[in-house]
């Protein structure tokens, strides 16, 4: 017999076959019980300490398993998990990664049976057709124009997260601040969140000083002491040029042969500065705002005026502003015309809150845009307050790309796990087991849940279940007492595409990941 030959290299670890496999599994299942208990409004939070020595108290999926420092592929692939998902749509980071971790784990037996992992795939691809004929089935339309409505399903959602003890509060600054950035086109809506609603965090001051501003502020001071600080129905002109003169882009030569020379390139300079400050000044506004430098002379000429100005302002901090007043951003100040000159914003003011200066550009009408204010105790308690008022804006924005929703609870898991159930006669061949697998591993939210409350878990699916298959499919869990309870009275609802989009990613990435059968990791020599 001929000897095996080596073809990689003698470092490298090999995994085939079945123990590929099963150890993607077991990878896949440590990383869901990181973030188990993290489900639902009896969650806990979970402590991180970052590399730079940084702590993060959070009970979001995706801001935990970011944090993790992981080395097993696998384990890697379903932290991008949750991050598509968070990008996606905002919502169901944690229900994803566990949902997707059962439903690996499901497949264990199959593959110790010596079931193929094409068979369990095509198991699974149908078990997930029926998942979603399932969730058109039980879904219902909202109105978004019914404020009581909205509100409930973005508590359903905020219900979960630490900031839930001012639930009320942070709803309707969700609810406010993405209306707000609403623009609907002919054939489309648009709702750009990252872009226009901007939240500011100043530590100090109590969580119920947080509010939506009817504008934008930033976190500069005007750049002369004697410039005013408040203006009533300001006129607001923005430039993307520098207001001083023009600098070498890097050496600049210059030869003099006489004393004269000097004074006028000085001079030049100089009259270069009180040109553009004369182009500004003949449009009369009072608000100049550039994202260049502003020089000492500029300074001096729109003082003058009695023009305040700001210089180096970020880019989507002017994409706002133009937003709230009506302005255009102008490359060139001999180029500015009336028209592009901000006249919506009602009241400019300079605050100082804490130690620094903000100013704020309120009162703007038909603003499509907006700041959100955000005060509490310390850093941590505002970062968490963010992140829970992100995923609360996010579900706002899918009700208002798609109204449709599904009862929460794990009413819907269950609902699925029964249509699963009633439908694996409907199936021949030998793949009718995946497809039982799912059904079985969709309970794992609902028993997660009751978990998390500290209910009898046993006694309490058996009653879900009993439920479901008498047709009653909107009941679920009370995530607060762990008793079951009909969502269509307790008003708890999900967004159709978070759900439909967790039930995707979940079975989709199990078929992946369940479809490797040979992982090499090797360590390449460091070169000398």
């Amino acid at each position: 017999m001929q000897p095996g030959v080596m073809i990689l290299n003698a470092n490298t670890k090999r995994e085939t076959g079945k123990v590929a496999q099963l150890g993607n599994i077991q990878a896949a299942k440590s990383v869901s019980d990181i973030i188990r208990s993290t489900l639902g409004p009896r969650s806990m939070l979970k402590m991180l300490l970052d590399p730079m020595g940084g702590i993060v108290m959070t009970n979001d999926g995706n801001c935990i398993l970011r944090e993790v420092d992981v080395s097993h592929p696998a384990a890697k692939s379903m932290i991008e998990l949750s991050r598509a998902q968070d990008e996606e749509v905002g919502d169901g980071t944690t229900s994803v990664i566990i949902l997707s971790g059962e439903i690996l784990g499901a497949a264990e037996p199959l593959l110790q049976r010596n079931f193929h992992p094409t068979v369990i795939v095509r198991g699974y691809t149908k078990a997930l057709q029926k998942a979603l004929d399932t969730c058109e089935t039980i879904c219902r339309t909202v109105d978004v124009d019914n404020l009581e409505e909205l509100r409930g399903i973005v508590m359903t959602a905020i219900g979960t997260k630490f900031s839930s003890r001012w639930g009320d509060m942070m709803v309707d600054m969700a609810i406010k601040a993405v209306k707000r950035v609403v623009i609907k086109h002919d054939n489309h809506t648009e709702v750009d969140i990252k872009r226009y609603c901007r939240i500011e965090k100043i530590p100090g001051g109590e969580l119920t000083d947080c509010k939506v501003l009817d504008g934008v502020m930033f976190n500069k001071d005007v750049t002369h002491n004697k410039m005013r600080r408040k203006i009533v129905k300001p006129r607001v002109m923005l430039l993307d040029c520098p207001l001083e003169y023009k600098k070498g882009e890097s050496t600049t030569n210059v030869e003099i042969m006489n004393d004269e020379d000097f004074n006028s390139l000085l001079r030049q300079e100089e009259e270069y500065v009180e040109n553009i400050c004369a182009q500004i000044v003949a449009l009369k506004p009072d608000i100049v705002i550039t994202e260049k430098g502003v020089s000492d002379l500029a300074q001096h000429y729109l003082v003058k005026a009695n023009i305040t100005a700001f210089r180096r302002l970020r880019k989507s901090d002017m994409n706002r502003v133009a937003r709230v007043t009506g302005a255009t951003i102008v490359n060139r100040t001999d180029e500015v015309q009336e028209s592009d000159i901000g006249t919506k914003c009602g009241v400019f003011e300079v605050r100082k809150i804490g130690d620094e200066y903000f100013s704020f550009l309120e009162e703007c009408e038909d603003a499509t845009a907006c700041t959100i204010l955000l005060r509490g105790g310390s850093k941590d308690v505002l970062n968490e307050i963010e992140r829970n008022l992100q995923d609360a804006m996010q579900v706002v924005r899918n009700v208002v790309y798609d109204p449709k929703m599904l009862p929460g609870g794990g009413a819907t898991e269950l609902a699925i796990a029964t249509a699963i159930e009633k439908s694996i006669d409907d199936i021949d061949d030998v793949s009718k087991w995946a497809f039982a697998a799912v059904g079985s591993a969709m309970e794992v939210i609902p028993r997660t849940l009751g978990e998390n409350c500290g209910a009898n878990v046993v006694r309490l699916m058996a009653d879900l279940r009993s439920k479901h298959w008498n047709g009653n499919s909107s009941w679920g869990i009370n995530g607060l007492t762990g008793e079951p309870a009909d969502m269509y009275k307790l008003n708890i609802w999900e967004p159709f595409v978070v759900k439909t989009q967790t039930l995707k990613t979940a079975i989709e990435s199990s078929c992946l990941i369940l479809r490797i059968d040979d992982v090499v990791s090797g360590t390449r020599r460091a070169k000398k």
